[in-house]
């Protein structure tokens, strides 16, 4: 989920004079394993969240990790998202001008969501405990990050989330 930050960052221009220029979001993506409620793998973008989602996807795969299921939000709601998960079963909500064009996959969970409306739905809603973990890490760490450094901003997320994980591994 994005997580919006408003700070200032300077950046030299061409005459050496420094200007301040907002960053106005960081973007974070970040997989949670319902089970044991601790993040998988993370993603973070100054740019999109496409970027900060191809990056999460990418330490999923460095770290090879098999999933069985995934539940995302409308942003990802096309067949070239669904592809992305390989075996994995794909939970998603569709868009209003979804088609049935695209993977095997993409048909697939479209059927599924249409024949079994209530089962998918209920699994689809586990997805919340994912955003009440996110909701309770806002509260927990802040909801800014005050890095101006791209690479500093990326530590920065990457110790909340192991601060997240480490204070999920012995839950009280």
């Amino acid at each position: 989920m994005p997580c919006v930050k408003k700070d200032t960052t300077t950046r030299k221009t061409s005459n050496n004079r420094r200007r301040t220029q907002p960053i106005t979001n960081v973007y974070s993506f970040n997989l949670l394993d319902l089970d044991s409620k601790m993040y998988v793998a993370y993603g973070t973008s100054l740019k999109s969240e496409k970027q900060a989602f191809d990056r999460a996807m990418k330490m999923l795969k460095y770290m090879d990790v098999e999933m069985k299921s995934v539940r995302l939000d409308k942003y990802y709601s096309s067949s070239s998202y669904v592809t992305k998960f390989g075996d994995a079963k794909v939970y998603i909500i569709p868009k209003k001008n979804a088609t049935l064009r695209g993977s095997w996959k993409w048909k697939d969970t479209m059927k599924d969501f249409v024949k079994n409306t209530f089962s998918y739905l209920e699994q689809y809603y586990l997805r919340n405990y994912s955003e009440a973990g996110f909701s309770a890490d806002k509260r927990r760490f802040g909801w800014k990050v005050m890095q101006k450094k791209e690479d500093r901003i990326d530590t920065a997320i990457t110790c909340k989330n192991v601060w997240h994980n480490l204070l999920n591994l012995y839950p009280t």
